[in-house]
């Protein structure tokens, strides 16, 4: 995940990666047998970890649930800045290499934010049962414009190494939203 989140699949070269985990070639290919197949291991990898990250800071009802947006991202701050804005998200990093990519790349990106956007969209739809945001709100749309703006600051971020875009986007967010 490190060498994918820094350098993009692309341009990763599988003995590059071997010799960082010091594995032999021939066991790598053993469990993969191909680049995509490997790439596609590192990304269900990340994005299940990232969807046990998100139901910690999203389902934790010791705070309200804007308040957990807000952790979710304080906690995304500190990640950008802890790796020196190297990093970002996997799944936005690959969703910007998507035109040299497998296809199977796509549809796994895709069905991955799709994901995140729906526990979001629950989070806001608490959010609005508690009287936070307006009763009538469209949660599912308030989850996708957040994840498509999320993952142009995270972008920005890397670009001006500083959380700056993150606070901006964060702060029009939450405006929009009328909190």
């Amino acid at each position: 995940m490190e060498v994918l989140s820094e350098q993009g699949f692309a341009a990763t070269g599988i003995d590059s990666v071997l010799k960082r985990i010091n594995v032999p070639k021939g066991s790598f290919y053993h469990y993969f047998n191909s680049k995509e197949a490997f790439g596609q291991a590192v990304l269900d990898r990340y994005a299940s970890r990232f969807a046990r990250k998100l139901d910690l800071l999203l389902l934790n009802e010791a705070d309200p649930p804007l308040q957990r947006i807000r952790n979710f991202v304080e906690d995304a701050k500190e990640g950008m800045a802890k790796y020196e804005f190297r990093r970002g998200c996997l799944v936005g990093n690959l969703g910007q290499e998507i035109m040299a990519l497998p296809e199977s790349f796509r549809l796994a990106l895709e069905h991955t934010l799709i994901d995140w956007q729906e526990r979001l969209a629950c989070c806001l739809r608490e959010a609005a049962s508690q009287g936070q945001i307006d009763s009538d709100s469209d949660c599912d749309s308030l989850a996708a414009f957040f994840w498509i703006g999320w993952e142009g600051a995270v972008l920005r971020s890397k670009l001006s190494r500083d959380v700056r875009p993150l606070e901006i986007f964060s702060e029009g967010f939450f405006a929009a939203i009328g909190r």
